[in-house]
């Protein structure tokens, strides 16, 4: 029997309930078995505008989601040099796991981005992209085939406002989880 496993990529600098709350709603909707959360090392469609390593990502999603068995990390693109492209992730999780059935979750912001994506037709082919609407965006992607769309909870939060939030001296509780709060307070994080 297939593992059906959603996937769910970005910066996470940092994670925050958004996050959670999308993979959570996945899970749910989609049947599915397992969310992998995979932080991007080089994101291809955005500057990265922060200073955390890839460790001190990697430690913060671990954080976010221990108390969930169903998320898990993957480290996948990190261990990877250059631009993460989807496509080259996704081949790698099917030739590392042929069985799986994968599924991409992807925000309403980026949905309306996916005919600009790398080998898109040939990506298409190897998962189903889960749309989740996020504030301000609409799910309105530019194809309709191999797309579910989901209907989650709105939470108009972003880590580039949590990393602001941070460096202007605001509070970020309930933005993210305390864990995650605790990691950037005691490392001096987006200060």
């Amino acid at each position: 029997m297939a593992i059906k496993v959603g996937i769910l990529g970005g910066t996470f600098d940092p994670p925050h309930h958004a996050h959670l709350m999308i993979a959570q709603e996945a899970l749910t909707e989609c049947g599915l078995d397992e969310v992998w959360f995979i932080p991007v090392n080089v994101p291809p469609h955005k500057q990265r505008s922060s200073t955390t390593s890839n460790r001190q990502r990697k430690e913060m999603i671990q954080l976010a989601i221990n108390d969930n068995p169903f998320f898990k990390l993957s480290t996948i693109e990190l261990e990877r040099n250059g631009p993460s492209y989807t496509i080259d992730t996704i081949k790698q999780l099917k030739k590392e796991n042929p069985s799986h059935e994968y599924y991409f979750i992807i925000g309403g912001d980026m949905a309306e981005q996916l005919d600009t994506w790398h080998e898109i037709n040939a990506l298409k082919k190897l998962v189903t992209f889960t749309v989740a609407a996020r504030p301000p965006y609409k799910s309105s992607p530019p194809f309709q085939e191999g797309i579910l769309i989901m209907e989650a909870p709105q939470l108009d939060v972003s880590s580039t406002d949590i990393r602001l939030r941070v460096k202007m001296g605001k509070n970020i509780q309930y933005l993210v989880p305390d864990s995650v709060r605790e990691y950037i307070k005691e490392r001096g994080l987006y200060e």
